[in-house]
């Protein structure tokens, strides 16, 4: 059997007005990721084969984000808003192309499941023309209900219109859609604009299609599934279940989270079995962590990889391009950016590492820099395997600490340590006997002074 096509029309043309803000509405992220390229992501998930994105006049920023989440979409202009099919047939040229199923969604639902679209095009496959999604919120009040009849679907009655009775129907329009590509134009160019607003409703096509004889049914999804989002309070509350919906997940695939409420992930977080993660980790973009990892409490990790069985934090930051071998380890208040951390080597405390290679076996003492940054260019430090870097040492890149190197602590190190070879780079200490004595008196009788004078 020939797998039917799919092409799905996400509708992107709100602006930003309602989130107070200059950022496109569909722009808003959650877990780092714009709303409108969720539903792309949901949307390819249930099959989907072309992506036809509508968005306002002026939608350039629109336009061109998309380019990262959806590279091969189409993009087409509604240039006045004129309701909701009036959108939909900006997308014409797209839906002309034959695609069996049609599937109408919104950029400002990005909660919108997989599973709700896929159920949606069964119900194509199966004979209907039109499919509607709804949901059964809290509270009706204020929504469309839909009006079944021995299993059609045979009207979206807005609940201003409803009667007594028709308010009683928990069952609402989601405003999603599901529609026969062979029927999809012939429907849309049925709807007409004789309502008070003079705009043309993608509703209407319900009653369009009962009338000409097909098939229009309903499918059901959850209420969080198809939450639109209106204003930031809104956003932080989808926010909020997609975190909830994610951290379940990674702890079904074989991880632990101590305290799940306080871990966030981002859209693409990838995080293996038997990983530990403590209390309040933020995982940023492009984060992978390998199998039986520890990260510890309130670490922050933003493109970074960490290897089998390595650990993180507490309170470590992980910049992009950190890599951590296999039991690698960095530990609390150490940064680590564009630098790799090999099998079994310890950045223990205290220490940034930044543009640099650390060997296998290597040991890095409390208070290490590598000064990698001169004000205009970034300069590589390699230290080698099984060096140890004794603490408060600073490494001014770029420099090359052989395999087995020892570096005293407290060393200013500018030039090259050969393999195991000691290298100190600090002044002489001198030492005078009695001077502690008699600089703290000078001290004191300077304070005595003071005070005496401030009476």
């Amino acid at each position: 059997m020939t797998p039917r096509t799919c092409l799905s029309i996400i509708l992107a043309a709100g602006e930003g007005t309602r989130m107070k803000s200059a950022t496109p509405k569909v722009l808003h992220q959650i877990a780092g990721l714009p709303m409108v390229a969720h539903v792309a992501k949901s949307a390819d998930k249930a099959g989907t084969d072309a992506v036809a994105l509508v968005v306002g006049h002026g939608g350039d920023t629109v336009r061109k984000a998309a380019e990262a989440f959806a590279p091969k979409a189409d993009v087409f202009v509604q240039s006045e808003r004129l309701g909701t099919a009036h959108a939909v047939l900006a997308a014409r040229p797209a839906i002309a192309r034959g695609h069996d199923d049609i599937l109408v969604m919104f950029g400002d639902t990005p909660l919108v499941e997989p599973d709700s679209l896929a159920l949606a095009r069964q119900k194509l496959a199966e004979g209907a023309a039109v499919v509607v999604i709804g949901f059964r919120p809290p509270n009706p009040a204020g929504y469309g209900r839909l009006i079944e009849k021995d299993g059609r679907l045979v009207a979206i009655r807005e609940d201003k219109d409803c009667t007594d009775e028709e308010r009683k129907i928990g069952f609402c329009n989601a405003g999603l859609m599901a529609i026969a590509g062979k029927d999809a134009l012939k429907l849309l160019d049925q709807v007409g604009n004789s309502n008070a607003k003079g705009e043309f409703y993608l509703t209407d096509i319900v009653e369009i299609a009962d009338k000409d004889g097909l098939q229009v049914v309903a499918s059901e999804a959850s209420f969080e599934s198809v939450l639109g989002i209106n204003n930031r309070a809104e956003l932080a509350e989808a926010e909020a279940i997609w975190q909830k919906r994610r951290r379940r997940q990674a702890m079904l695939d074989g991880a632990t989270l101590i305290a799940p409420e306080t871990v966030y992930f981002s859209h693409d977080t990838d995080i293996g079995a038997d990983v530990l993660v403590e209390p309040n980790v933020w995982f940023g973009p492009d984060v992978k962590v390998a199998d039986g990892a520890v990260i510890h409490a309130f670490s922050h990790l933003e493109g970074a990889a960490v290897g089998p069985r390595a650990e993180v934090g507490p309170y470590a930051r992980l910049r992009p391009g950190a890599e951590l071998h296999e039991k690698a380890k960095v530990g609390n208040f150490c940064e680590v950016k564009k630098a790799t951390v090999e099998k079994g080597a310890k950045v223990n405390h205290l220490t940034y590492i930044g543009d640099a290679r650390v060997g296998a076996g290597a040991n890095i003492g409390a208070g290490t820099i590598t000064c990698n940054y001169d004000g205009y260019s970034k300069f590589f430090t390699d230290i080698g395997e099984g060096a140890f870097i004794g603490s408060n040492s600073s490494l001014v890149a770029p420099i090359v600490i052989g395999a087995g190197a020892y570096v005293a602590s407290g060393s200013v190190i500018t030039e090259e340590v050969p393999g195991d070879a000691l290298a100190f780079g600090r002044a002489r200490q001198k030492t005078l006997a009695g001077k502690g004595k008699e600089l703290r008196e000078r001290f004191a009788a300077a304070a005595a002074a003071k005070k005496a004078n401030a009476k």
